[in-house]
């Protein structure tokens, strides 16, 4: 027992054991990988059989010390070359391991066997644990030698075998989790396997290559793939920074295609896929669906310059005229003007009453007025689609914080955000294809809309208040515009046609050659 108290001894058990550890790793990566291939309630069982089993091998092999000396004495020679018993194990195990892992490898890769679905196809339990035995076989006879040259003592040795084999059966599953959940790691791991593989045969080819250098390389590996790992982490915090909403739509958008004229083919050679797969008009009303909770009422409502409206303070028979001229088939009620609102009519109830009564009753049985439904501006467009399922067809009017209408909002105007701009009968088109890469727009056109024409994203700024291309334009001049003049943007000229009462009433837009980077206004 005096051994105990040996200080030397003890240095010697703690070197051995790190070393045991240090040696096992390579054993550890195998095993991660092997285990992978069974189902999930039947791993942790396999690495703690197949680890036990290689600790009884170890220490059956460490009771056999004089016999594993007697392993470096020649066999046979084949020319210069002579193989001990040694070098066969050696050898034997660096082809085992360069064939494991090269099939490995064509597996990760082709995406063989790795698949997740409900048909997974599992190994046999037997089959993995007599691999990682055999595998641990091929290592252990490496681990032994090293302990049987560095101590002295048959039970230090086997005392560092006990330690480093419960380490490893503590680290394994956790090695094995992380290994599973980094694809990178795993494909980083199989190449140490070649390495080591092959520097096993080199070894029993009688080639010695010291192990200083294969650990300079895994260490190198590793560290290298560690700040792959952190930066990858940061990306990834980075981009939860990001609303999930808005990642989801990038991330469709992107799928179905790019809206940018160009883009798509310049960043890669296989990008006409996604073109041919999904039209434009498809992937612009996939944008319109993905960009609905992001806009605010007054993006899509009817303005109240567009409005129509009854004055009921005008000639009966002019109102009948209105009434019978008009394309829509509700109406405001007002008196004088728009926010002395009375309610909300349909058009041929109006008539009806003015045909019948030669007047429009305000209230009473009999009045066709039904009250208006009133939503502020800042309401988000999902609130207003929920008003309008609840309002049964009837239009709903959008003032501002002062109580003054800024317009109209219907069901239609829903749509229009979603599929394109829908006329009616006295209404033109608010953008105008003239020729190839020239359009006349209204200065109230859509500004999401007009992306999608043009397929740009140069219009829509994050945090603009404006939505109207006319808002746009004055955003970028430093005083109200004239006639004639023009900005250029993202290889667009915007030119202004007509100025109506301090209004932008149409607008010339013509695709340039190249586009500028900055904007022009002259």
């Amino acid at each position: 027992m005096e051994w105990l108290f040996d200080p030397a001894i003890w240095a010697g058990l703690l070197t051995l054991v790190v070393l045991e550890i240090v040696l096992g790793i390579d054993n550890l990566i195998f095993i991660a990988i092997l285990a992978d291939k069974l189902p999930p309630h039947q791993r942790d069982r396999a690495r703690l059989i197949g680890l036990s089993l290689a600790m009884l091998m170890r220490l059956g092999l460490l009771t056999i010390v004089s016999w594993l000396v007697t392993l470096t004495t020649p066999l046979f020679s084949l020319g210069p070359l002579s193989f001990s018993g040694r070098d066969l194990i050696l050898l034997m195990g660096g082809l085992f391991l360069l064939f494991k892992a090269t099939t490995e490898l064509h597996e990760r890769l082709e995406g063989v066997t790795h698949t997740q679905s409900e048909s997974k196809a599992y190994a046999a339990f037997g089959a993995v644990v007599a691999q990682i035995v055999v595998l641990d076989a091929v290592f252990s006879l490496d681990a032994v030698i090293t302990a049987v040259g560095m101590v002295d003592e048959l039970g230090v040795m086997m005392a560092a075998v006990i330690i480093s084999i419960g380490v490893m059966i503590l680290a394994s599953k956790a090695l094995t989790r992380f290994v599973n959940a980094h694809p990178t790691v795993v494909v980083l791991c199989l190449s140490f396997l070649l390495m080591i593989g092959l520097s096993l045969v080199a070894e029993g080819l009688g080639f010695h290559i010291p192990k200083g250098y294969l650990y300079a390389a895994i260490g190198f590996s590793i560290l290298i793939e560690a700040l792959n790992q952190f930066a990858r982490r940061n990306s990834l915090k980075h981009e939860a920074r990001v609303p999930l909403r808005e990642r989801t739509a990038e991330r469709v958008l992107r799928l179905m295609g790019s809206r940018k004229r160009g883009v798509a083919a310049a960043e890669e050679p296989d990008a006409q896929a996604p073109q041919e797969a999904f039209a434009l008009e498809e992937r612009n009303m996939v944008s319109g669906v993905l960009a609905l909770g992001e806009r605010s009422i007054r993006s899509v409502m009817t303005p109240r310059s567009e409005l129509s409206w009854v004055d009921l303070d005008d000639d009966p028979a002019a109102i009948l005229r209105q009434l019978q001229d008009t394309p829509h088939s509700q109406l405001p009620v007002c008196r004088g003007e728009l926010e002395n609102m009375l309610g909300i009519a349909r058009t041929k109830d109006l008539i009806a009453g003015l045909a019948l009564r030669q007047g429009i009753l305000e209230s009473g049985e009999g009045s066709p007025l039904r009250a208006a439904i009133v939503l502020p501006d800042t309401a988000g467009v999902l609130r207003a689609i929920e008003i309008l399922q609840r309002a049964h067809g009837q239009p709903v009017l959008v003032t501002d914080e002062y109580g003054v209408v800024q317009g109209l909002l219907t069901p239609v105007d829903i749509l229009e955000a979603i599929a394109g701009e829908f006329p009616d009968e006295d209404e033109q088109p608010a953008i105008q294809a003239k020729a190839a890469g020239e359009w006349e727009a209204s200065g109230s056109a859509d500004l999401r809309q007009l992306e999608q024409v043009l397929e740009t994203d140069a219009l829509v700024g994050e945090g603009s208040e404006y939505t109207s291309l006319a808002g746009f334009l004055l955003a970028r001049f430093e005083g109200f515009p004239e006639a004639g003049q023009h900005i250029e943007l993202d290889g667009l000229r915007f030119e202004i046609l007509a100025v109506e009462e301090r209004r932008i009433v149409s607008v010339a837009i013509r695709r340039i050659a190249e586009p500028v980077a900055a904007d022009a206004a002259s």
